[in-house]
């Protein structure tokens, strides 16, 4: 197997890329997949609401905390051997997650398993960077996007689909059992295929870096994460620390930097890097809506129209097939149409969940159901073409050696802005229910209009920079001409 850092003539590429889009799907698919099986893991383990809460929020938290961190290391010691460790500390903590004994090592083990989740996810876009060029890039990121989308989609399907097979009072546990012999499987083929890259000088750790980064998404997403315990209410305070700390940590970096030291996200990526701000912008506000609306429609279609686990998974399938089948094509067709193709996709998002929203407010209970798979297909295909290309015009222009970063920056991005459409779209969704006498159909209505609004936000900053292409400003120059000084000190 080619030892070389590039690893763009492997001929065993693409089955790489494969391996690591397996390991990817898990480790955004366990985000999701444990929401519908809460109530029976309550039940089993005589966990009170504020505990249970963590199995989800310690696993999505961990998960943010270690992103940039994670991907910053995989640049330094070779994202090949990170991805096999993180790969394997997730497989572990996924079998120590199902034999739990207690609430309180069931919630350990959550919290292990999300910072191997957050090592393992930076490696996966930075390997495509080092194993495509070109318009294959395009493809094997439409590829990855397309997982993104559909492992944040499918989630309560499978949660349910598992809880439906695995029938009985701990049939909870294969919610993570089912990780171990797919997670195994994805080892062994990972340690035969997945590139080595050459060893280069040993770089410094940027600790100041870590620790400000870490205290200032911690300080953002644990509110936000423990809203449904009051969390907001009691640590609304921290929204103002996050802030300061973040300010900090691009000030800290900026000295780094000009120091020519070794920056944990070197700020270039933002100011000089075509493309990255806007989009890793443009992903943050898309998520926000994008992450949020499942959990509502969760709510809606069990409590308000009673329907099981798995038929509400199945009541939002349709979004999750338009996105997998827009996703495959928009690879493709990034290259030649460019940010045109995200403005599409968001506006197509925008009236999915627009036309959603009026069905399930205006349209009677019975038919509702049946009109709302067909535009949330139409809103699937629109997020096909967002997801996938956003993913590839944020991160083509990065240089290689700061894959791992940048792309752990742009996922902690996604997840920020998850955590607060997670947050904030059911908190309104009760508000509505319990002010306005159990309106369900108000309540879903109004939920999901608020998620539609960061969508347009997204919409028109995409607009806002297609027609700076148009115009020709800031055209995007090679990144071995425009990044040069980007590789200075890296070997």
């Amino acid at each position: 197997m080619p030892r070389n850092a590039d690893g763009g003539s492997d001929p065993r590429r693409w089955k790489a890329l494969w391996v690591t889009l397996v390991a990817g799907f898990m480790s955004l698919l366990d985000v999701t997949i444990v929401a519908v099986a809460l109530p029976s893991m309550q039940r089993d383990l005589h966990a009170s609401a504020p505990a249970i809460q963590w199995v989800v929020s310690g696993y999505a938290l961990a998960f943010a905390l270690v992103l940039v961190t994670a991907g910053r290391i995989g640049d330094a010691l070779g994202r090949h051997r990170i991805f096999l460790l993180a790969l394997t500390a997730f497989v572990l903590c996924s079998a120590a997650a199902g034999a739990a004994p207690t609430i309180t090592f069931l919630v350990v083990a959550r919290i292990a398993q999300g910072v191997a989740a957050g090592c393992l996810a930076p490696q996966n876009s930075a390997l495509i960077q080092q194993m495509f060029r070109g318009a294959e890039r395009g493809r094997a990121f439409g590829l990855f996007g397309a997982t993104v989308g559909i492992s944040s989609a499918v989630g309560p399907v499978v949660g349910g689909l598992i809880l439906t097979l695995a029938d009985g009072p701990q049939g909870w546990r294969w919610i993570f059992y089912v990780n171990v012999p797919v997670g195994a499987i994805a080892l062994l083929l990972g340690i035969r295929l997945l590139p080595r890259a050459v060893p280069g000088r040993r770089e410094r750790l940027d600790l100041g870096g870590v620790a400000l980064l870490g205290c200032g998404v911690l300080a953002l997403m644990l509110p936000l994460v423990l809203a449904e315990s009051g969390g907001v209410r009691r640590l609304w305070w921290l929204f103002l620390v996050g802030p300061a700390l973040l300010v900090a940590f691009a000030r800290w970096e900026r000295r780094v930097a000009a120091r020519e030291g070794q920056p944990l996200l070197d700020p270039r990526l933002l100011t000089e890097t075509r493309g990255y701000a806007v989009g890793a912008t443009i992903a943050t506000l898309y998520f926000v809506g994008f992450s949020g609306v499942w959990l509502v429609f969760a709510l809606f279609f069990q409590n308000g129209l009673d329907f099981s686990p798995l038929r509400s998974g199945l009541a939002v399938t349709p979004f999750a097939l338009g996105s997998a089948l827009a996703a495959a094509v928009a690879g493709r067709l990034v290259d030649r149409l460019g940010r045109l193709l995200t403005v599409c996709g968001l506006a197509g998002v925008a009236l999915g969940l627009g036309g959603t929203v009026l069905i399930l407010w205006l349209a009677p209970k019975g038919l509702a159901v049946w009109l709302t798979p067909p535009v949330l297909f139409v809103g699937g295909l629109g997020s096909g073409c967002v997801i996938s290309p956003n993913v590839t015009m944020t991160l083509r222009d990065v240089p290689v050696r700061m894959a791992g970063a940048a792309g752990g920056a742009l996922q902690t991005g996604q997840r920020l802005g998850g955590a607060v459409g997670t947050a904030a779209l059911p908190g309104l969704f009760y508000v509505v229910l319990g002010a306005r006498g159990h309106d369900y159909h108000l309540a879903v209505a109004t939920a999901v209009g608020l998620g539609v609004l960061p969508v347009l936000c997204s919409l028109a900053l995409a607009v806002h920079d297609w027609r700076r292409d148009r115009r020709g400003e800031d055209p995007p120059c090679p990144p071995e001409v425009s990044h040069s000084h980007l590789h200075a000190g890296h070997g």
